[in-house]
């Protein structure tokens, strides 16, 4: 337990230490913070996002975090003589920006594991691995998430062996960077709760094994629960000193919301108890996680909406299929690099129907985790048969990911009213061995932005972090190049899918807040609204498009609060 601790220390020892040198480059620490009355941002280059798309260069907003007026900086300087000022030194503000599918619990918990994204090959693993186990205790599990085969050179799944080899006697356990595969040593598949050999597959899964019929390491989805279970529980001092850690990651790049996909209760009592001390600089708009217990209960006991904001519960995530990086998304035809697997489907069309209808009678929103465009037809069809039995529904359900789709189906997400909430930095991540996977024709309907819009569908954008990295501003360069941050491929991966700045922009503000039932709240900068906005240190919407990524956020405000930097 002790080692523990002292890793959370380290942990939050090494994000105070970037957030301080991140303050530092920016150079706001002159910036008053108000206490008391009405206060005037001045001196500001602001974009609104409202339905004019309209600029302003002061806004007013008050003790409550009300906004009361935007407009001409002269004018409202005049106007209002006795606010509280706040030069932001001709600055570029926007509205506070919303992550509408990133794991804020799961970003936690991976913070507390050896961190292995951007590995480079198996010996790389085991280095990173190495070194992470000098924090833990002699009983502890070895933890690990971001492993990605498609990044070695050979891209192929891994056996146990080489965990075997590296940690003979303590159970290894690593999640694949999409959290839909893990890679286990001998030690932790002994822990299963069921023999993995012989030939059998569970359902929505697929157990990894040799010619004899022996488990080779590598789970993918559905079978990862055969060891999971096992899997030590985070303590709750390391949880805290994580949550510590991601909710500052998140702010200090300008994040004010997130919509967090698949909690339970216990997930969100942590969130409320962090509300009530004051620690919980964010709102959270959170989905339970399935239709089991945490749906039930939200059925019986109605919408969470926090007094104070920041959390809000009225939706559920459900999973038609895996991942395209470990074949376990769904496709109409097999994959094109693997002949007879066309992807796994968790559940039949009749049970993904059937579950989305238990939330639709309890008037509630329902997210489809679909990614194989065999999951997304399916996923569209259940969702049009139960919207079409609970018309009185509010709707504004969604399809998470919804990253391969065909010509028929794009433009059902319009007509059905089905919100596309798609990760921008997954088509620039995958684009290296995409094609590779879905062949020539498919991969045009893949990550498909612009056909979507094009279509009339509405787009909530997000990262999917902890699977990739929580800066938005990764995302919004994404949208509008189809490139890595090297440039790469010149012009654009499919460019005729890109999407403008300002689509890319709304996605991640009011887009992403109509999503979650809060435009009337958050999500532009308007009168009425509370005063969640961001400062940063260049215009977005004006700079090159290759300076996107390096754009620093200098602060951010929720509820006329400076929450980034922190005093």
């Amino acid at each position: 337990m002790k080692k523990r601790i002292l890793l959370a220390v380290y942990f939050f020892c090494v994000a105070a230490c970037d957030l301080e040198q991140t303050t530092q480059n920016t150079g706001n620490q002159s910036v008053p913070v108000p206490s008391a009355g009405e206060y005037l941002l001045h001196n500001a280059q602001i974009y609104t996002l409202d339905a004019d798309s309209s600029t302003s260069t002061a806004m007013l907003f008050d003790s409550r975090g009300v906004i009361k007026e935007l407009g001409d900086e002269t004018i409202m300087l005049d106007a209002y003589p006795d606010a509280t000022r706040l030069d932001v030194d001709g600055k570029t503000v926007i509205p506070g920006l919303i992550d509408s599918h990133g794991h804020l619990y799961g970003l936690a918990i991976s913070l507390s594991q050896a961190q292995l994204q951007g590995t480079q090959s198996k010996q790389d693993v085991v280095r990173k691995l190495r070194e992470h186990e000098r924090n833990l205790s002699a009983d502890d599990w070895l933890l690990g998430r971001g492993w990605d085969q498609n990044d070695w050179p050979v891209k192929e799944f891994p056996s146990s062996k080489q965990l075997d080899d590296a940690f003979p006697d303590r159970p290894v356990w690593l999640r694949r960077i999409d959290g839909h595969a893990a890679w286990a040593n001998q030690a932790a598949l002994a822990m299963a709760d069921k023999d993995l050999s012989g030939d059998w597959q569970p359902k929505g899964g697929f157990i990894h094994r040799d010619s004899s019929g022996q488990p080779t390491g590598v789970l993918v989805d559905g079978a990862m629960a055969l060891v999971e279970k096992t899997v030590p529980g985070i303590s709750p001092e390391l949880l805290q000193a994580s949550l510590d850690l991601a909710l500052q990651r998140m702010v200090s790049l300008g994040l004010t919301g997130v919509h967090d996909p698949g909690i339970n209760r216990e997930v969100l009592e942590v969130y409320r108890q962090r509300i009530e001390t004051g620690r919980f600089p964010t709102r959270v708009y959170a989905m339970t996680d399935g239709a089991g217990a945490t749906l039930d209960w939200l059925c019986e006991n109605g919408v969470v909406d926090d007094d104070s904001g920041r959390l809000y519960m009225r939706s559920t995530k459900l999973y038609i299929d895996g991942a395209l990086g470990s074949r376990g998304a769904a496709l109409l035809a097999d994959y094109a690099d693997e002949s007879g697997n066309s992807g796994l489907l968790f559940m039949s069309a009749r049970e993904l129907e059937i579950s989305i209808e238990k939330a639709l009678v309890c008037g509630l929103q329902v997210g489809v985790h679909a990614i194989g465009d065999r999951g997304n037809r399916t996923a569209l069809d259940a969702l049009e048969n139960a919207i079409r039995r609970y018309p009185e529904n509010p709707g504004r359900h969604r399809i998470e990911h919804a990253q391969v789709s065909t010509a028929e189906d794009v433009p059902r997400f319009s007509q059905l009213g089905i919100i596309a909430a798609m990760q921008p930095t997954h088509a620039t991540s995958d684009m290296y061995w995409a094609e590779q996977r879905l062949g020539p024709e498919r991969v045009l309907f893949a990550y498909a932005w612009r056909a979507l819009l094009d279509a009339g569908a509405r787009l909530a954008l997000g990262s999917d972090f902890p699977v990739e990295e929580v800066n938005p501003m990764l995302g919004i360069y994404a949208s509008v190049t189809r490139q890595d941050t090297k440039g790469w491929p010149q012009g654009g991966w499919y460019p005729q899918q890109r999407m403008s700045r300002q689509e890319a922009l709304r996605g991640f503000t009011i887009d992403a807040a109509y999503a979650g039932f809060m435009e009337d709240v958050v999500g532009s900068l308007e009168p009425g609204k509370r005063a969640d906005f961001v400062v940063l240190d260049r215009d977005i919407m004006q700079v090159p498009a290759n300076e996107i990524p390096t754009i620093k956020v200098l602060q951010t405000w929720l509820d006329g609060e400076r929450v980034y930097p922190n005093l």
